[in-house]
């Protein structure tokens, strides 16, 4: 039934046997060889069944192997401005295009089709946003956060560990007791399974033990380290909310994401001398330029201080 079908795979009901059969065989390929997370497979899913939706409206029939091939220049610039038309940002649309890139690749690797257009689509260009990181005191203000039950332990701890590690949330809620931080270190699967190390501040140590001491349910190796209150591992919109709602009690701004805990880590390390290489690897980028990114904060913060305290902008 429909109501039960994954969004990824709804495109895949009007496909031609040829074109649903490789689809789901490129998709395996990308948890198999690529190692990609199951978020990035489901999203490069849904770019592909946009685009495989718009062409069977666009031509009127499901699409098969060898529409994919002849699909022109023009039918690819008319998928992207249905998208715009559909309210997708430059930042969306420029997503669609790398998943369906990433699938007429792969089709042309394994010698099944060749699609010569693609190659030429222009990506649209998106605008240049830098990272909103929180002030240092807004930061410590939920390290230290008050906590008197195993929920609000569990919270200051996650955030806690965000900030002291730069993680990003899916990588601390993937977890398990067993990953917990030994002898100062936190060993982190990243991004295409990239494992780093991490050094573990003692805060941060000290946090997570209280919060496991309160923790009601049993330890196990493969126990999720973050829980739910329902005994499972603790889900990404939980912890957004919980932060959410930390917000307005201690008045952050509505930038105060988990994700801006990892962008503060970057920039404070930044702001306290420590250079982009070191601060690349912690973080686990794989490459120097999505690093930069964080020289442009502190570029665009001096020049606030500059415009506020120089006495000729004054005058």
């Amino acid at each position: 039934m429909v109501a039960h079908t994954r969004i990824e795979d709804l495109a895949l009901q009007g496909c031609a046997p040829d074109l649903t059969e490789a689809i789901l065989t490129w998709r395996r390929w990308l948890v198999s060889e690529k190692n990609l997370s199951r978020h990035t497979v489901r999203a490069y899913g849904i770019d592909v069944g946009q685009f495989i939706s718009f062409l069977t409206q666009h031509h009127g029939h499901a699409p098969c192997l060898q529409d994919i091939g002849t699909t022109s220049l023009g039918d690819f610039r008319a998928w992207l401005s249905r998208r715009t038309m559909d309210g997708a940002s430059a930042a969306s649309r420029a997503r669609n295009l790398s998943g369906v890139k990433n699938f007429l690749h792969w089709l042309d690797r394994q010698d099944i089709i060749h699609n010569a257009a693609i190659s030429i689509v222009r990506t649209p260009k998106k605008p240049h946003k830098l990272p909103r990181p929180l002030y240092e005191k807004q930061a410590l203000e939920l390290v230290h956060l008050p906590a008197d039950d195993w929920v609000s332990l569990r919270d200051r701890a996650l955030f806690t560990l965000l900030y002291g590690c730069g993680l990003r949330i899916n990588e601390a809620l993937s977890l398990d007791i067993r990953d917990a931080p030994r002898e100062g270190y936190l060993r982190v699967i990243g991004k295409g399974r990239k494992e780093r190390m991490v050094p573990v501040l003692t805060i941060v140590e000290t946090s997570l033990n209280d919060y496991r001491a309160a923790c009601p349910f049993g330890e196990t190796p493969e126990r999720p380290l973050f829980m739910g209150e329902r005994g499972k591992r603790l889900q990404q919109q939980i912890a957004q909310k919980a932060l959410r709602d930390l917000r307005a009690a201690l008045g952050l701004p509505a930038t105060a994401t988990p994700h801006a805990l990892r962008h503060s880590f970057a920039t404070h390390l930044l702001q306290n001398g420590a250079n982009l290489r070191e601060i690349q690897e912690l973080l686990g980028h794989a490459s120097l330029s999505t690093t930069q990114r964080y020289t442009d904060i502190n570029a665009e913060e001096l020049m606030k201080v500059y415009r506020k305290a120089h006495p000729r902008n004054h005058t």
